[in-house]
């Protein structure tokens, strides 16, 4: 443990442009939901559904980038940057695999899919479309997740950021080409969207690649995808698997949400997607400061920084619940006037600046779960994020969600009042976990393997 670790990235100059990398992802999205609002309500409420079954699997491949993001920083943390580059060339081999398997399958079911989630039929010309096209190049994305926790890992998350930029403005022309028709191009609508994304997504993809090899002199060929050493694997399934399946537990759990949403009709569908799209810009500053936090714990697990670990993870819950107020509290004070850039429905603003005001009581407890998490799995204890986030997600959240939205009548704000329950109680629960200290077994056996890989010769097979 007396061994220094060799670079200590620090937490503000990592998260800032993790924070606009994802506050341009998010970009993408409420940029599609702005311009397909001109069309209609519906179209939007169509379009909200058919991105959660593409955000789905993109949790789906964020196991491996995760799971490998991690491994790597204690790889670079124990002085070992050809180990490094071992696991990157194995994260991308299986995500690649993935993505195609995952395209494949939204391509040919995505009909099913959108009944499932119990769409009403009348919205389903513009879902299907849409699906069918971004569904059917995630493999684009599976690559891109990979690279980009890669970079991420060796702390060049500046470009990242600048990468979604691009991808950004690429995307934001070709909606307004194809979705409006300008230029000569045939208006296609919510189809239209779609094509920009892909488009966008080839874009991304070949720079992310550029920039790998530029950065960190990532070599990859043909061989490399049926390369897949068994301890490679098993080092990033461990905190991959785990890790993802808690993120994968909350997505099913809100699309369970999102159909009780849909029983109540358009309107109310219509108005949690504004919603969300909102509070996306505060949950991202959490997911920027847990995303810098895990890697800066992840160097300094890799080192043997254990103390030092501890006390940031608590020193930056802090800094995130102050952040996180401050935007919640702005947007409660001005959401009447931030949900009339969506939609001119008296209801719909009504509606959803309660529900953006209520937000003020979420929030601190989604701070606590995503940083407290996010450190857990920097550590290598994923499992136990995973256990409580199914027991709490399952047997309270969504129990109480139909309880209060549905059964008694109190349509989304009862909803709301769910997800308020679900996060503290898993906030405080991690939180509980963190202090107790019982991931120091799982940070020192990372350590051990880390710098067992120092000495390791590069598979060959």
């Amino acid at each position: 443990m007396s061994e220094s670790v060799p670079v200590r990235p620090r937490l503000l100059s990592l998260a800032w442009p993790i924070f606009v990398e994802q506050a341009l992802r998010m970009l993408i999205g409420t940029v599609d939901i702005f311009m397909v609002s001109h069309v209609s309500d519906g179209a939007v409420a169509a379009l909200n559904v058919g991105n959660q079954v593409v955000i789905f699997f993109l949790l789906v491949f964020n196991f491996i980038g995760v799971g490998a993001s991690v491994v790597v920083t204690h790889c670079l943390g124990a002085r070992d940057p050809a180990g490094a580059g071992r696991i990157a060339r194995s994260a991308v081999s299986l995500n690649l695999w993935l993505g195609v398997a995952a395209s494949l399958f939204v391509f040919t079911f995505a009909g099913p899919l959108l009944r499932l989630l119990q769409l009403p039929a009348e919205l389903e010309g513009y879902a299907l479309p849409f699906l069918t096209l971004m569904g059917g190049t995630l493999m684009l994305e599976s690559v891109s997740i990979a690279l980009a926790g890669v970079l991420r890992a060796h702390t060049h998350t500046r470009d990242t950021m600048l990468v979604l930029a691009g991808q950004n403005l690429l995307n934001l022309a070709g909606n307004a080409v194809l979705l409006f028709g300008l230029f000569g191009f045939p208006a296609m609508g919510v189809t239209g969207v779609a094509l920009a994304s892909v488009a966008a997504r080839v874009a991304g993809l070949i720079a992310l690649w550029i920039l790998v090899r530029r950065r960190i002199g990532f070599r990859f060929d043909g061989a490399d995808l049926f390369r897949l050493p068994r301890d490679h694997m098993r080092r990033i399934l461990r905190i991959g698997l785990p890790s993802v399946g808690e993120n994968i537990c909350w997505w099913t759990a809100f699309m369970t949400i999102t159909a009780f949403t849909s029983r109540l009709g358009a309107e109310p569908l219509a108005t949690q997607s504004y919603v969300m799209q909102i509070l996306w810009l505060v949950i991202i500053c959490t997911v920027s400061l847990g995303l810098g936090n895990e890697i800066v714990t992840g160097h300094l697990v890799g080192g043997g920084a254990f103390e030092e670990a501890y006390h940031e993870l608590r020193r930056n819950v802090r800094l995130g619940i102050t952040v996180a107020m401050a935007l919640i509290c702005a947007i409660a004070v001005f959401a009447p006037q931030i949900l009339a850039v969506f939609s001119d429905n008296p209801s719909v603003i009504a509606g959803g600046a309660f529900l953006l005001r209520l937000s003020v009581l979420l929030e601190p407890g989604r701070v606590m779960n995503v940083l407290v998490v996010f450190a857990m799995r920097a550590t290598g204890d994923a499992r136990y994020p995973l256990k409580l986030g199914v027991l709490v997600m399952w047997g309270v959240w969504v129990p109480l969600a139909w309880l209060l939205g549905l059964k008694l009548g109190w349509g989304l704000p009862g909803i709301w009042a769910a997800m308020i329950v679900d996060e503290w109680t898993r906030g405080l629960l991690n939180l509980r976990r963190w202090n107790s200290r019982r991931w120091l077994v799982h940070a020192e056996r990372s350590r051990r393997e880390a710098l067992a890989g120092r000495s390791a010769p590069s598979p060959t097979s």
